[in-house]
Formats: structure tokens, C-alpha cells, sequence
């Protein structure tokens, strides 16, 4: 691979300086959050990129890919200092995170107005998909409702008619609680908002077990969704409550959660099982190099290093001109292991969602599995707000 360097917090430092760029080189910021409990969705997606660029032989469109990687540590005040490092200090050409939509608020803006490309390849916030898009602002993940919508589409054919709803207090959290309820109809006994990184959630059970509910729906990422799973377990709620989900039983999750999430449903794009060209050669590829199974974070930032691929070599590795960069990138024909994906004109995908449930492999690890398609083709509901002019 040509150049890695990790900055700001990261465990690794390879590479050349900055100054040292060529003109016939590509340089890519990697911002995720790789501190603290929810390290492992950043690690998941720093790592599928990087197994990307290094499938292509270390380069990105026949240019060769200097790959800086830093830490916003999931403070939005560190994210714009070092995103505006990236741009001032090391002249990246994309940045390409975060995993967190606080994160992706905060940046867009010192990104986009620098004339740089910012690629999130996970947080998908309402406002940045609809009247705060920008020509300069793509997204290879979802919006953040539209996991959700899986959810409580699922809900409504399923008639679940009374619905205990959970989620952090921050925008992909009121995003998730919004896209649920976009597609049922039946009662919300109650909607809960929890501070951001809460690990015990005594409280929140005993009003689940006290109202009785016909089903949970939860977002909890990272350490917040392994605690919250394994108490619902312990309270013996599993068998009685069904647990509806995105974002909390998958694989950054699982290794912690193991039997205590089986069967539980969650809403997603992808899962390692899918039939999907190129999908089992990935996921082989990711367990043998990691040593643990992709999550769909670490999906998104492979397709999204084969998206910047095959725009660059449209362009015949030539990026003076931003707004062929940008053309480039909405046209680029490459294969999603997802299966289907173009953007929408808010730059985000149409693609499909499917309902996943957790198994354990015959290995004895554990992972999603698909289960049905719920949407086809589905555009966000942000987009017709979204003007690019």
C-alpha cells in the first residue's frame, strides 16, 4: 500500500509527510471515532476501507493513496480541528467518515466550503440530506431514518399495536424515533430519550415490563446497544417483548452480546449472508485479515473506497476540475456489496432495505442474516427538500 498515516489518537503511524505528495497521488481523510466504547463501529469502518485500497493494490483509480486516518473521538469541536487539518496541513482531496451524525454536523460545513468532498459513509442526519445538502456532500450509507422505517413498517405488518420506543438524545437518535413512526400507525406507549453513552438502563426495563408493551423498538449503538441487550436479557423480557432494533444487535455488537441477542430483529442494507456479487469474497477477505465479521460500517467504507475508485479512473486520475470530480462520483458504476445502488438527487443512495435477525454460524460466531426485503429502490423522504443550486 502506498501511505498510511494515522493521526490524532490512532494506534498506527506509517508513512511519509505530508509535503511529500505527489501530483499523481490521491489523498484521502479517514475521520472516525476510534476512542472510547464506540470504537469498534469506527474501527469497523476504518478497516473495511483500508482492505479496500488494498484489494486495488494500494492505489485509487490508478493513483497511487495516501490514506490519513484521525480520530474525532465523538466530540464535535475535536472533528472540525481536524478536519480542518486534513484540508490546511495534509490537502486532502475527500474526507470520508463519520460514523457519528453530531460528528457530521459539525464538519460538513469547514469541508464543503474549502472546496473539499465529504463523503460520509455512515451518518446520515436529516438536515444534511435535505435543506443543508450540499454539491460538495455525498453519503454511501443511508439516511438516517430509513433503517429505522424498516422497522416500524415491520411493526405495522406485524400488529404490534402498542410500541415502547428508545433512543439516545442526539440527532440520529430523533432521526431513528422519526423514521419508526413514519410507517406505523398503532399506539406509542411511550417515547424515551436517553444522554448519549448511557450503560444502564434499570429504569427504562422496569417501565418496559410495567407497561407491557407488544414490542420495543431501540437504536443503541456501539457499548450503549451491548449493555442495554444483555439487561434486557437478565430482566427476562427476551421471550415476553419483542425487540425491534437498528444499530444494536449487529456485528460490532455481537461478540459481547452472543446468545443474549439471538433472534432479535434489526433493519438494515446488507448483512454477511447476502447473495450478493462479490459479498462472500469480501466477508472472507475481512475475517481472514481482522479476524472478526463485517458489520455493515465496515460494507460502506469498502464500497465506499470502490465508489472513489471508479470515479477517479473516469477522470483518467485527473481532479483539478471539482465539479467533474463531483459528476464523476455521482455516475461511477461500481459493484455494491449491496447489490443495487444510484444517488438520489440529495447525493444520497436509493437502494434497498431488508429485515435482518441475529443466528450464530456453525463457527460459532454471530451475525446478521436476511431475512425479507421490506423496501425496494427507496429514496429518502429529505431529498425533495434538498436544492443543489
Amino acid at each position: 500500500m502506498k501511505t498510511i498515516k494515522v493521526l490524532a489518537g490512532a494506534t498506527l503511524a506509517l508513512g511519509m509527510a505530508a509535503g511529500a505528495a505527489k501530483a499523481d497521488e490521491v489523498r484521502i481523510g479517514l475521520m472516525y471515532t476510534l476512542s472510547g466504547p464506540p470504537a469498534a463501529l469506527g474501527e469497523q469502518a476504518r478497516d473495511g476501507f483500508l482492505l479496500a485500497v488494498e484489494q486495488l493494490g494500494g492505489q485509487l483509480g490508478g493513483l497511487d493513496a495516501e490514506i490519513i486516518v484521525v480520530d474525532d473521538e465523538l466530540k464535535p469541536d475535536v472533528a472540525v480541528t481536524r478536519a480542518r487539518g486534513l484540508i490546511e496541513r495534509d490537502d486532502v482531496h475527500f474526507v470520508v467518515g463519520p460514523i457519528f451524525s453530531n460528528v457530521a454536523q459539525a464538519i460538513q460545513r469547514p469541508i464543503v466550503e474549502a472546496d473539499r468532498i465529504l463523503i460520509s459513509s455512515n451518518a446520515g442526519p436529516s438536515d444534511l440530506a435535505g435543506e443543508q445538502c450540499h454539491p460538495n456532500y455525498f453519503n454511501t450509507s443511508y439516511q438516517n431514518d430509513q433503517v429505522h422505517e424498516v422497522m416500524g413498517a415491520v411493526a405495522e405488518q406485524r400488529d404490534y399495536g402498542r410500541v415502547f420506543l428508545m433512543a439516545p438524545n442526539y440527532q440520529a437518535g430523533r432521526d431513528s424515533i422519526s423514521g419508526f413512526k413514519r410507517h406505523f400507525t398503532g399506539e406509542v406507549v411511550d417515547e424515551v430519550y436517553v444522554p448519549l453513552g448511557q450503560l444502564d438502563f434499570q429504569g427504562e426495563l422496569a417501565r418496559i415490563s410495567a407497561m407491557q408493551p407488544d414490542a420495543v423498538f431501540t437504536f443503541m449503538p456501539g457499548g450503549m446497544g451491548i449493555n442495554l441487550v444483555r439487561q434486557y436479557s437478565q430482566a427476562g423480557l427476551t421471550d415476553r417483548v419483542p425487540f425491534l432494533s437498528a444499530f444494536t444487535v449487529d456485528e460490532t455488537n455481537l461478540p459481547a452480546q452472543q446468545a443474549d441477542a439471538l433472534g432479535m430483529y434489526s433493519g438494515a442494507t446488507w448483512t454477511p449472508d447476502m447473495d450478493t456479487p462479490g459479498n462472500a469474497e469480501f466477508v472472507a477477505a475481512f475475517e481472514e485479515a481482522y479476524e472478526r465479521v463485517p458489520a455493515m460500517y465496515a460494507m460502506q467504507a469498502y464500497d465506499t473506497a470502490m465508489l472513489l475508485d471508479a470515479a477517479i479512473a473516469s477522470l483518467d486520475g485527473d481532479l483539478s476540475d471539482l465539479e467533474a470530480v463531483r459528476e464523476a462520483l455521482r455516475n461511477a458504476d461500481f459493484p455494491s456489496l449491496r447489490g443495487e445502488f444510484a444517488f438520489n438527487t440529495n447525493q444520497h443512495p436509493i437502494q434497498n432495505f431488508i429485515l435482518a435477525q441475529v443466528n450464530e454460524r456453525e463457527d460459532g460466531l454471530f451475525q446478521t442474516e436476511y431475512v425479507e426485503t421490506v423496501f425496494e429502490n427507496y429514496g429518502d423522504v429529505y431529498a425533495e427538500l434538498c436544492s443543489m443550486e
